[in-house]
């Protein structure tokens, strides 16, 4: 048995016989069943959800909780079409889905701060500010999103924001490594914390520094008529939720031993997953500098909001741009939170 068998071995007999402890002021005379959908293969920022099913947090709130794991179906629409009672998403994905006409609102926080940036190998001396970037190619995504982002962050430091675009997904990290493209996006909490294990030498420019607002880049959703038929119900999910976050702040050790645990076959790398999780702490993604864990930012909501009207990212259900600004105030809550 190695070391990391035997402290999951440890840890998760004393928290499987670890009393109970009363964290919700909302529970449920019989349990009840609720389904949240992930947006991409289980990674660090699911480690609350994680955390909160078996440490016993959703239990202790009355509820069976079904973590779905991440289809070719977008998270935004199994929860608009009522598949899933919750979904992790992007703000962006909120926002453009919500304006396309689908039923979300959003009302967790999982980060409070952008985890994107444009990373490029460090060894090219001559991108020296974004708009050294002006005429080289672009390893992309595939969204309307990302021209906007990087064509802003370009002109804001000075340039004209032209540049190529070849379509890659995630092979687009394969093709920066070996010179096919000059820049690209990632998420520094995970693809670039993964970058650093691996010994590979990057620079990158972070959106808030030139020019674009930042955002709470995941949340959890839900839809307005799941919200208003259970109103209940979902603060008690989204108040149990918060509590595998904070758990994983104060204990993120045991929060890692836990989220390996319960996805043995596609978590194959611990030291990835505690290197993730001390960024993900130390750089107050999961908890705010002010503390806040799980809050969306009023401001911060409304700011990338109006980034994306302006920019023409934002269409209505006949594909058309909008004309008019959305009152995006309307597009999350803060009151299941308790």
């Amino acid at each position: 048995m190695t070391d990391l068998t035997r402290r999951q071995a440890l840890l998760l007999t004393l928290a499987s016989g670890l009393p109970l402890v009363a964290g919700s002021s909302r529970s449920f005379a019989a349990t009840q069943k609720v389904s949240v959908a992930l947006d991409w293969t289980v990674n660090t920022n699911h480690v609350g959800l994680f955390v909160a099913r078996d440490k016993g947090f959703y239990r202790e709130a009355g509820l069976e909780v079904d973590i779905l794991p991440y289809s070719d179906t977008g998270a935004g629409t199994l929860v608009a079409n009522r598949v899933a009672d919750f979904g992790i998403n992007g703000t962006i994905s909120l926002f453009t889905q919500r304006t396309a006409g689908a039923d979300l609102k959003a009302v967790y926080a999982v980060v409070q701060a952008e985890t994107g940036r444009v990373v490029f190998n460090a060894a090219r001396s001559e991108i020296k500010s974004p708009r050294d970037l002006d005429g080289l190619t672009y390893g992309g995504f595939g969204s309307a999103w990302e021209n906007a982002l990087i064509s802003t962050i370009i002109r804001h430091d000075g340039g004209k924001g032209n540049f190529e675009t070849v379509t890659l997904g995630t092979s687009a990290y394969e093709a920066l490594a070996n010179g096919s493209v000059d820049f690209t996006l990632e998420v520094a909490t995970w693809e670039g914390v993964e970058a650093e294990l691996k010994g590979v030498k990057q620079r990158s420019f972070v959106y808030a520094d030139y020019g674009v607002p930042d955002e709470h880049t995941t949340l959890i959703s839900s839809s307005e008529a799941y919200l208003k038929a259970n109103p209940a119900l979902a603060s008690a999910f989204v108040e149990a939720t918060r509590r595998g976050y904070q758990f994983t702040v104060d204990h993120p050790e045991e929060a890692a031993v836990l989220l390996i645990a319960a996805n043995k076959d596609a978590l194959t790398n611990p030291s990835l997953i505690e290197a993730s999780l001390k960024v993900l702490i130390d750089g107050h993604y999961l908890r705010a500098e002010n503390g806040a864990i799980g809050t969306m930012d009023p401001a911060k909501m409304d700011a990338i909001g109006g980034y994306l009207f302006t920019a023409g990212i934002l269409h209505d259900a006949d594909g058309k741009v909008l004309t008019q600004r959305p009152d995006f105030a309307r597009y999350f809550a803060n009151s299941y939170l308790g």
